[in-house]
């Protein structure tokens, strides 16, 4: 399958991997729920291979506003031990699963690809901890980031916050919020497939609702969970796509996948960056679903586009 084929998935391995979701089957997130779904991730990352060596990883506790926010863990990696650019980043999993283990590896290979120093945060998951509790984690993990960005990186000034889908919507979150508060922005924004609609309102939630992977079922599952009143997700608190005023934020990279429930909302968000006037790198993949940002063992296709989406970090990082 290419590319250039309108609907086509990007390679052979990209349609087996989907082929053998589908036969599989299976329970779905809703009715595993959030124990079990996480069991079930700690399984396969058992078998995962390890990502590429760099000059330091060092697990961490960021800390939090004491009243609100407790310490967070989080991890540092460094390709090298000169100054670099400073990244703060933020795993997906719906709000509900994910954390520092499950996007080791994808630290490792922005670090180094990206050349910057990448600081993954081990925010806490729904439903346990509901909205405000992520996107409150995410924040104070950025404040603290940017008041320790030389010991951490070895560079002054704010670092930058990334994230997949989940993940890129609290790095969203964090720059509409530092700019609310008037604060020191994040020198930019790095996401993939992120969420920025929690309505899921968007055509792609139903075009692409079931066959590709991540389903819109286990999208609203996770909404749910991180926010079980319906009527609060329009809020731009929650759901930066509803953001009155995009001007101000910082320049961004967003990347969407083809095939992807979230991809028109992802879409829309870069669209409104750039009319509000914010520098944006953005792009579409062509035959990519969801997640492929952790899947570049299974499909050379999911490594190339990864490989795509750290040049664009690099390139906005290093200007």
């Amino acid at each position: 399958m290419g590319d250039d084929e309108e609907g086509a998935l990007a390679d052979r391995e990209l349609a087996d991997y989907l082929e053998t979701e589908r036969r599989a089957g299976g329970p779905a997130a809703r009715e595993l729920g959030a124990v079990e779904m996480r069991r079930r991730q700690r399984r396969r990352l058992a078998g995962r291979p390890a990502g590429p060596e760099v000059a330091e990883v060092r697990d961490l506790l960021v800390d939090g506003p004491a009243v609100t926010v407790p310490p967070i863990p989080a991890r540092l990696y460094r390709p090298t031990l000169d100054p670099l650019p400073l990244v703060v980043y933020l795993h997906g999993g719906m709000w509900t699963i994910g954390g520092l283990d499950s996007h080791d590896r994808l630290c490792r290979r922005l670090a180094l690809a990206a050349r910057a120093a990448v600081l993954a945060v081990d925010y806490r998951l729904a439903p346990e901890h509901p909205w405000p509790a992520g996107p409150d984690d995410a924040a104070a993990a950025f404040r603290w980031a940017a008041e320790h960005s030389r010991e951490l990186s070895g560079a002054a000034g704010p670092p930058a916050v990334a994230g997949d889908s989940s993940g890129g919507h609290l790095a969203a979150l964090t720059c509409l919020r530092m700019r609310a508060e008037d604060a020191p922005l994040p020198a930019a924004q790095i996401l993939a497939f992120p969420n920025t609609d929690l309505t899921l309102s968007r055509p792609s939630t139903r075009d692409k609702a079931t066959g590709w992977g991540l389903t819109t079922d286990a999208v609203a599952w996770g909404v749910t969970n991180f926010v079980a009143d319906a009527a609060r997700r329009a809020d731009p608190g929650v759901s930066p796509l509803f953001a009155a005023d995009f001007s101000g934020l910082p320049p961004a990279v967003v990347v969407t996948a083809e095939h992807d429930p979230l991809r028109d909302e992802g879409d829309e968000y870069a669209a409104r960056l750039a009319a509000a006037g914010v520098r944006v790198r953005h792009r579409r993949e062509p035959g990519m679903i969801h997640g492929f940002l952790t899947m570049d063992r299974l499909a050379p296709s999911a490594a190339t586009a990864g490989d795509r989406f750290f040049a664009d970090a690099a390139a906005i990082l290093h200007g």
